[in-house]
Order: C-alpha cells, then structure tokens, then sequence
C-alpha cells in the first residue's frame, strides 16, 4: 500500500488540478465573452456606418442629366440656360 505522505501529495495535485481547470475554463470564458461582445460591437457600427450612407444617398440632391445635345430643359434647374434651351427648340422646328 502508498504511504500517507504519497495519498496526501496525490489528492493534493488532484485539488491543484481541478482548481486550476476552473480557473483556466473561467478565463477562457470570459476571453470568449468579450470577443463576442466585440464582434457584436463591430458588426453595430458596420450597420450604422451603412446607414449613415443610404441616409447620405437618400437625402443627396439628385444631380441631373442633361438630355440628348447637353441641354437643361428643367427652368428650376440652377445650371439651367434659357438661350442654348431657345436656340435648341429653334433647331428642332426648323428640321
């Protein structure tokens, strides 16, 4: 039979083992916890980003263009140009 001295030191690294099992299982944990929290966090801020530019395409002014000959026929238009708009209705009824 194994001496006391030899049970004590067995059951000793046994306690040693399992206390530094849960230790280790508890950090890998919380290692895991705080990368998924981080992912969730980035995965947030990529939606919003993407947000922010559908909200930028949606609310940007939309830029015209100009029809076939290069003229603005839109009188609101600011780059609207009443003289190459009449010079161009002139060529089309004298076709």
């Amino acid at each position: 039979m194994a001496s006391q001295g030899v049970n004590v030191l067995r059951y000793s690294a046994l306690v040693a083992g399992l206390v530094y099992g849960a230790y280790h299982q508890s950090t890998i944990n919380s290692h895991a916890k705080a990368a998924e929290i981080e992912r969730e966090y980035k995965r947030k801020e990529a939606l919003i980003e993407q947000a922010k530019q559908e909200w930028k395409k949606k609310t940007a002014p939309q830029e015209q263009k100009p029809e076939a000959g290069g003229i603005i026929t839109d009188p609101e238009d600011s780059r609207f140009d009443l003289e190459a708009f009449l010079n161009a209705k002139a060529a089309e009824t004298s076709k």
